[in-house]
């Protein structure tokens, strides 16, 4: 069976090639970008080229770099563990093995937080995380390799998967560690600098792209980015991008699986996230999860088959250690609804207005904004 899926444009420029690019550049080589001494990355977390243009005239900076073309295409699913690791090591979520936000370790019942679980879950960054960083190939080869971030971020067992070969450096504000970038990218030719932004994510998480607190953090953002652009050397390049954009989903529009929901049936385990579930079957259940999931659901989700996601290039190529991680039914929302395992105590997740993960060109389309050299 076909599904039909939203495609990115023929020649669509995609999250995975913006590092490569930038290493390509600084050899004159990119075909993205102008050559430059040093290049930079600024990843500002939940900053969707849609959400961005809503509201220009908060983000007067950004708006005034930008044109209709300086946009990427994010990973699937559409969330920051997959795109971030997509970003920093250039590989497919099918060889990295980071399939969404909370996925099963095969052959368990044990379904990890790939962002936040790595020490409670004790997976260890240098293998569950299949790909080699890009940090850690240009780092053997003599290149500079820097990563600023907030502090709480430096040690994380995420962080340590995908940037390893970097030097760590951190700043409280992001003004403060967008200008450390520049002074870095300028003391040391040749250097590859990532700065990761991540408050307007947690804004949009807790109030909304729409909201009056998130026009605010993004204002806060444009300033960081003005800063790093003020500070940059002619001859070092820069480029504002994302892991995602947001979609706001109201209370009313949460679909609550409770104790005796049927769509739970013959389901073990659930993984995933709200807008993108990973649905895990009792063994020999998978086709009955699917066909009831597809008769509820398909008219407001796209409802596949692993092997029907895979089939459609949703994760690029998968690696066979990586085929279980994926769910044996995937759910992914094409309306603006979420669904949340109301069986959990923890409630906490559905306070969450912004949410992202799913295939909409709201959360899949970030911006790609050259500065400096790059211009």
């Amino acid at each position: 069976m076909t599904i039909s899926l939203p495609a990115a444009a023929p020649g669509a420029r995609r999250l995975t090639g913006v590092v490569p690019q930038l290493i390509a550049a600084m050899s004159g080589a990119s075909e993205w970008f102008a050559p430059a001494r040093s290049a930079i990355v600024f990843t500002v977390d939940g900053l969707g080229a849609h959400n961005l243009s809503a509201r220009r005239g908060h983000a007067r900076f950004l708006s005034a770099h930008r044109t209709k073309k300086d946009v990427a295409q994010t990973v699937f699913p559409s969330t920051t563990a997959t795109a971030l690791t997509g970003l920093l090591t250039g590989a497919s979520a099918g060889e990295h093995g980071i399939v969404g936000y909370r996925a099963r370790v095969p052959g368990t019942d044990t379904v990890v937080n790939q962002l936040k679980g790595w020490d409670e879950h004790a997976i260890d960054p240098a293998t569950w995380q299949r790909a080699e960083p890009l940090f850690a190939r240009e780092a053997a080869q003599g290149r500079p390799c820097f990563v600023v971030t907030k502090p709480a971020f430096a040690a994380s067992g995420f962080t340590r998967a995908t940037t390893r070969g970097a030097q760590m450096h951190t700043a409280d504000t992001a003004v403060d560690r967008a200008e450390l970038a520049a002074d870095l990218a300028a003391r040391h030719p040749g250097a590859l600098v990532y700065v990761y932004t991540p408050d307007l994510d947690r804004v949009g998480h807790k109030h909304g792209v729409e909201s009056e607190q998130w026009s605010a953090a993004l204002e806060e953002v444009d300033g960081a980015v003005r800063a790093l652009a003020e500070a940059l050397p002619s001859d070092v390049g820069a480029v504002v991008t994302a892991d995602h954009g947001m979609v706001d989903v109201p209370r009313h529009r949460q679909i609550l699986l409770a104790v005796g929901d049927p769509l739970l049936d013959g389901v073990r385990l659930i993984g995933g996230e709200p807008r993108m579930l990973h649905l895990y079957a009792e063994d020999g259940a998978a086709a009955v999860v699917h066909a009831q999931w597809t008769e509820a659901e398909g008219g407001r989700s796209w409802v596949m088959t692993r092997d029907e996601a895979i089939e459609a290039d949703l994760f690029g190529r998968v690696d066979a250690a990586v085929r279980g991680r994926i769910g044996d039914v995937l759910v992914a929302a094409r309306v603006g609804i979420v669904y949340y395992d109301d069986r959990l105590d923890d409630k906490a997740a559905q306070k969450m207005v912004g949410q992202h993960g799913s295939l909409s060109p709201e959360e899949t389309t970030v911006p790609l904004i050259r500065l400096g050299a790059f211009a």
